[in-house]
């Protein structure tokens, strides 16, 4: 591991997008010899914002968690999965709290060179493009970003890769 890139990681959000971004990040950990670590977060923040606006109650803002905690298992061994099947390991790690501030402070902890991401969805309204944290953390982070698109071509790269 002593090539430009040495550490990569990528966003899992349960989108087809996020795996396309797995796929991708997986072709470039091996391309590069890089090490490959999944990062999927509990919105914990947005949970709190729906107590407040009142639209969960206490006791389901935490049935909702603990199914979103089972969710966010699912999306990580699917992305080691991914990993596996190109012979690649693929390190996970789980959070809770804001996105943005997961994948910052994962970035941080483990000195990333690259944040893989997958196509952001479609603006509906300014709101959501004011608080859409992928796109907040590709703004903070303190490493490039790489926005993987096109999920069919992503595909048959993924596949060709031995």
């Amino acid at each position: 591991m002593d090539g430009p890139l040495r550490k990569l990681l990528v966003y899992v959000d349960g989108s087809e997008g996020s795996f396309d971004a797995v796929r991708l990040a997986v072709v470039l950990a091996r391309t590069f010899g890089a090490s490959l670590r999944a990062i999927a977060v509990v919105d914990t923040r947005a949970l709190g914002e729906l107590v407040q606006a009142r639209i969960f109650l206490e006791a389901e803002r935490e049935e909702y968690r603990r199914d979103l905690e089972g969710d966010v298992g699912r999306y990580l061994r699917r992305a080691q999965d991914i990993g596996r099947r190109k012979g690649l390991e693929v390190e996970v790690k789980r959070a809770q709290g804001s996105v943005s501030a997961e994948i910052k402070a994962c970035v941080l902890e483990c000195g990333i060179d690259l944040l893989v991401v997958g196509e952001m969805a479609q603006v509906r309204s300014r709101r959501d493009e004011l608080y859409d944290e992928v796109d907040r953390a590709m703004r903070t982070v303190p490493c490039s970003v790489f926005v993987a698109k096109n999920g069919d071509r992503i595909e048959e790269i993924y596949d060709h890769l031995d």
